[in-house]
C-alpha cells in the first residue's frame, strides 16, 4: 500500500482559466523521505492543499494509505508543518504542544506523557516552560516539527522545515527526519534548499507548470549517463591512447580522468585494455552533478524530460 498515490490529479481555478495542477500522477512508498521540487508557481502548494483536504480536485483521484483524500478520518494519520508558521508568543512550548494536541483529540494524560518525549526528540528538553517569544528561529522550527508530530502521525507534510536556519540547526532537523524515517514514518518534504534535499531525500519529484516532469532517487537524477572518473596510478598515456583509438573524449580533473563512453561494453573494453597493459586502476566513479544543477537544467529544459 502506498503512503500517497495520485492518478490524473487536476486542479483548475477561475472556471478553468488558471491551471494549477494538470494530470498529476505520483506514488510515494511508506517509510521514505520524498521531496517535491519546483519553481514558484509550479503547483507544489496546490498539490499539498489537495492531499490535506484543504482544497478539492477538479478531477482525478488521490489516496493516503489507500483511503481517498475525501475521507477525513485518514487525516488523523497526517501531521503538517506550514511554511512561516506562527504560534502565539505568550505561550510556552509545553502550552503550544498541549493546545495542538487537544485539537487532535488527545486527552490530558496522553499529552503529559507525549510532550516531554517530543521536546527531547527535537532537542528542546528543558525549554518546555519557556515562552516561545524567546526562541531562536531554529528552536521555533523544531517546536513546529514537534507540533506536527504530536499525534504520532504516519505521514508528515513539511513545508520548508529548514528555511532560515543555520547549518547546525539544519543538521539537527535532518537527523530528526532520518530518525523518523527509520521508525517507518513517511515524510513529504517541500524545500528550496536543494543541498539539504540532496542530503536527506530517498526520492525526488520535480514539478513544472502544474505537471510532474521528473521523478527518481537522488542517485538516479544526479548521475551523468556514461561519464566516469577513472583513477589510475602512473602515466596516463596508455589511457589517452585507448580513448583516442575508441574516439572517446578524455579530460584530466585533479589527478582523475573524466572519460565519456558510448555504453557499458565500451567502459569494460577500456578497463580490460588497461589491465592488459598492467595499469593499476584505483577507482571507477560515475560522474555526478549537484541536484541544484540538475534541477536548473530540467526547469530550463536542458535535461531530458519525458513527453
Amino acid at each position: 500500500m502506498k503512503a500517497i498515490e495520485t492518478k490524473g490529479l487536476t486542479k483548475h481555478y477561475q472556471r478553468g482559466s488558471i491551471i494549477a495542477l494538470q494530470d498529476f500522477t505520483l506514488s510515494v512508498a511508506p517509510g521514505r523521505i520524498f521531496s517535491l521540487l519546483g519553481p514558484n508557481g509550479a503547483g507544489k502548494t496546490t498539490l499539498i492543499k489537495l492531499l490535506l483536504g484543504i482544497a478539492f480536485p477538479t478531477r482525478g483521484t488521490a489516496t493516503l494509505f489507500g483511503e481517498d483524500i475525501s475521507n477525513h478520518h485518514v487525516h488523523s494519520r497526517v501531521g503538517y508543518l506550514a511554511e512561516n508558521h506562527r504560534f502565539p508568543e505568550f505561550l510556552t512550548a509545553n502550552q503550544v504542544l498541549y493546545y495542538y494536541g487537544k485539537m487532535n483529540g488527545m486527552d490530558k494524560a496522553a499529552l503529559n506523557e507525549r510532550i516531554p518525549q517530543l521536546l527531547e526528540l527535537v532537542n528542546l528538553s528543558g525549554w518546555g516552560d519557556t515562552k516561545i517569544r524567546k526562541f531562536s528561529k531554529g528552536m521555533l522550527q523544531r517546536t513546529g516539527l514537534a507540533q506536527a508530530m504530536i499525534s504520532e502521525p504516519d505521514l508528515l507534510f513539511l513545508d520548508e522545515p529548514t528555511d532560515g536556519i543555520d547549518p547546525v540547526g539544519r543538521r539537527q532537523i535532518r537527523e530528526i527526519l532520518e530518525g523518523l524515517r527509520d521508525r517507518g514514518k513517511t515524510i513529504f518534504l517541500n524545500s528550496h534548499l536543494l543541498s539539504e534535499v540532496e542530503r536527506v531525500s530517498d526520492e525526488v519529484a520535480i514539478m513544472k507548470k502544474g505537471r510532474l516532469v521528473r521523478t527518481g532517487s537522488v542517485e538516479e537524477l544526479i548521475s551523468v549517463k556514461q561519464q566516469y572518473l577513472l583513477q589510475i596510478e602512473g602515466s596516463a598515456e596508455i589511457l589517452k591512447a585507448i580513448c583516442l583509438e575508441q574516439g572517446m573524449s578524455i579530460s584530466e580533473q585533479e589527478s582523475q580522468y573524466l572519460v565519456s563512453v558510448s555504453d557499458d561494453a565500451q567502459l569494460n573494453y577500456v578497463i580490460d585494455r588497461l589491465r592488459q597493459q598492467e595499469v593499476l586502476i584505483t577507482g571507477i566513479i560515475p560522474r555526478k552533478i549537484s541536484l541544484e544543477d540538475f534541477f536548473i537544467d530540467v526547469i530550463e529544459e536542458k535535461a531530458e524530460v519525458p513527453a
